[in-house]
Formats: C-alpha cells, structure tokens, sequence
C-alpha cells in the first residue's frame, strides 16, 4: 500500500494550525509537461499534506473559509486553499439532491493578472474580465461565436473578472442549461449565447 494512502488514514482528523498570509494568489502548476493556473486561492501556512489535502481551511469560530487544495513541494509552509464560496453552490447540490453534475463551457481562459507570466501574451492588456487562451475541442463553445483571445467580461449579467467568478456561477447552473456571455473583441462588444456541456 503506497505510504500516502497510509498516512491519510492513520491520521485522519488531524487538525493544525496556520497563518492566512495573503488572498487571490496566482500559482502555476506543471503536470506532464503542460503548464496550468490557478487563481484567487488563499494562501496559508497550515499544513497540507496527502491526508489532509481537501480538508477544510477554519477561523478559530469553526467556519470554514476554504478547502484546502495544494502545497508548494519546493518549500514548507506555503500551502493554498480554494475560497468557500467557490464551493458552495456545489454543497448546495449535494444537500438538495444527493448529487452534482458539473456545467462546463468548455474553455480554458486566464485571469488578468496572470497574463504577464504567459511567455506568448506579456504584450496583452485588458482592464476588465478573463482572456480566453483555449477553447476545448469539441466542447460546448467549439461550434460558437467565441474565439481564442476574447476577453469575457460578463455571463448573464453577472461581472467577471477572475476565473473564480465564472466557476461560482457556472456552478450554479446544469448541464444543457443556455447562458449568455459578453465579450469583447478588440473594439467590438458581442453576447454569445452558449448551451452547457457536462464536464
């Protein structure tokens, strides 16, 4: 049995304490030679090991402000947790139905402030919304208006200036469900409609 598997177990309900040190930190991850980021996560110095990965970042009061998602293995001390409320439309899911059924548009796309560390776009400057770098083959967006290096600023209505805040709300939605996206494309404004994929 592998080692972490053991220490997940044998100590489970292991709790330690840590120092928030800053919040809506960018990381960036590299896992078979592709390299990804994550956004808006909550940096903190409690531990976060293979057993407790997933568990709940808490306030002293017992409310919980984040799951905890990765650590930096080069480093002690510097762990990151994903913001609460990301989650809860996904807690909401679970207690009304036994079940949650991720929506996707099928994108992959950068918050603003990310976009220096992106070799291929450190010229790219937008004041407002996320740069859609990819759009996934075969996706729900593929055969839309959408296109790589739109800037989206809104969906429904609702702002959206961080990839965290298009998944809060996309997690709010179903699979097949329609919604509207407003981009911007250079000097043109557009709103795309999109019906949802099942991720």
């Amino acid at each position: 049995m592998p080692l972490e598997i053991l220490f997940g177990f044998e100590f489970r309900r292991t709790v330690t304490a840590g120092i928030i040190s800053a919040k809506s930190r960018t990381i960036k991850l590299e896992e078979a030679e592709k390299s990804s980021y994550m956004t808006d996560l909550i940096q903190t110095d409690a531990t976060i090991n293979p057993g407790n990965s997933g568990g709940p970042l808490i306030y002293p009061n017992g409310e919980v402000i984040g799951i905890n998602t990765v650590k930096i293995s080069s480093a002690e001390g510097i762990g990151f947790a994903v913001p609460i409320n990301i989650v809860k439309p996904i807690i909401e899911s679970f207690k009304a139905t036994g079940n949650f059924e991720e929506a996707t548009i099928g994108i992959y796309a950068y918050d603003r402030e990310v976009i220096p560390y992106l070799s291929n776009h450190t010229n790219l400057h937008f004041e407002k919304g996320i740069y859609v770098a990819q759009i996934v083959e075969n996706g729900p967006a593929t055969h839309t208006e959408l296109k790589e290096g739109d800037i989206i600023t809104n969906i429904d209505k609702i702002t959206v200036n961080t990839m965290n805040d298009l998944r809060q709300y996309i997690y709010t939605k179903k699979p097949e469900e329609e919604v509207t996206l407003k981009v911007i494309r250079g000097k043109i404004n557009k709103e795309i409609k999109i019906q949802l994929g099942k991720k």
